[in-house]
């Protein structure tokens, strides 16, 4: 009798996945309506994450989950030249094969802002954001027809997992650019929103580390780079300015107690969003038996962007933790295992009282 065959190992194409991104977006390219307007992807400053290819229940799936750093040029109506960066904190097969979720692009402009450069600025985020998603929605299929035939499962099953290629011609129509800067804030309690309509965007996770650790993780300027791959200032005292993602987030510390909570003031390197308004982080870190739970409020939110500066703190702050080792704990499976822990508890008392009634 014959025997079974040992279910194979995943394929680890992390390096050709690396590259892939970096050939493929390189160049990216479009033309503005004004005369003289371009923009596209300079280069591919950094990927990271791991690529692999396996087997679930006989069909091919893709895993992966990867952080990128763009540098995007172009040129002004003037004729001057205009750079930026994108990060883009997650491209994984959950939000491009399983939820086909919106890619959280957090866009910054380095080049000084003048009413052309901005125009390069706004033609950047509208036509290149299409052009990103649809290589990126790409990926999975093209990773199964260069790496799948070597794996022990039929054509027909590969497929089944990873929808067909995306092309730029289908590519969705991009979503409005994540909420950008406000001026350098004033250290004040609470936001100074004027006549802006406003909310509150609350992101949280649950973290297996100390409360003391995870501080020092958002506030040691040495530690910062490790979960925003970027530089970062932080003196970590009150009424001291910071900078974190290359300056891509700036504000000033308002109150700090160790370790339980960090209030500043929040904005992104953007000139779309009002000069004159200003929002505010508290972020609050509670402690218990195995884990620690991290609230994010951002107050000051303009009404319209609420969505996308949610998934810029999911996956900025969230996910740049994951990203470097740090085990997320979903306490809403604890429920069940309390509950049938309660059950046999009650059942173990039970059971010898009514024996002992019979």
């Amino acid at each position: 009798m014959s025997s079974v065959p040992a279910p194979s190992p995943n394929k680890n194409v992390t390096k050709w996945g690396h590259e892939w991104f970096k050939t493929e977006l390189t160049n990216l390219k479009a033309q503005g309506e004004t005369e003289g307007e371009a923009v596209w992807i300079a280069d591919v400053f950094d990927v990271d994450g791991d690529i692999e290819l396996g087997q679930r229940k006989s069909k091919l799936i893709t895993i992966f989950d990867c952080r990128l750093t763009i540098n995007w040029a172009g040129t002004a109506s003037d004729g001057a030249e205009v750079k930026g960066r994108i990060d883009v904190p997650e491209v994984s097969h959950e939000n491009t094969v399983d939820d086909q979720e919106p890619y959280g692009y957090m866009w910054s402009m380095t080049t000084s802002p003048t009413p052309e450069a901005t125009a390069v600025f706004n033609l950047a985020k509208s036509r290149l954001t299409a052009l990103m998603d649809a290589v990126f929605r790409k990926f999975p299929a093209t990773m199964l027809d260069v790496h799948g035939r070597d794996l022990t499962v039929s054509a027909d099953a590969s497929r089944s997992g990873t929808p067909a290629p995306s092309t730029p011609a289908a590519a969705p129509s991009p979503s409005p650019a994540a909420a950008a800067a406000a001026a350098p804030p004033k250290p004040v309690k609470k936001p100074d929103v004027k006549a802006v309509n406003t909310t509150t965007v609350t992101v949280e996770g649950n973290f297996a580390a100390s409360a003391d650790d995870l501080f020092g993780l958002l506030t040691d300027e040495k530690r910062i780079p490790m979960w925003t791959r970027a530089p970062a200032q932080s003196a970590a005292k009150a009424d001291t300015e910071y900078s974190l993602f290359g300056g891509g987030v700036k504000g000033t510390y308002i109150a700090l107690t160790r370790p339980t909570e960090i209030i500043q003031s929040w904005a992104l390197s953007s000139p779309t969003w009002p000069s004159d308004h200003t929002a505010q982080l508290t972020t609050t870190l509670a402690q218990g038996s195995d884990s620690t739970k991290v609230t994010f409020t951002l107050a000051g939110v303009p009404l319209g962007v609420q969505d996308e500066i949610k998934r810029n703190l999911e996956g900025y702050y969230i996910h740049g933790f994951k990203s470097i080792g740090y085990v997320q704990i979903n306490t809403s499976s604890y429920v069940p295992v309390i509950a049938i822990s309660v059950l046999i508890f009650a059942a173990a008392f039970s059971i010898p009282f009514l024996s002992s009634r019979s």
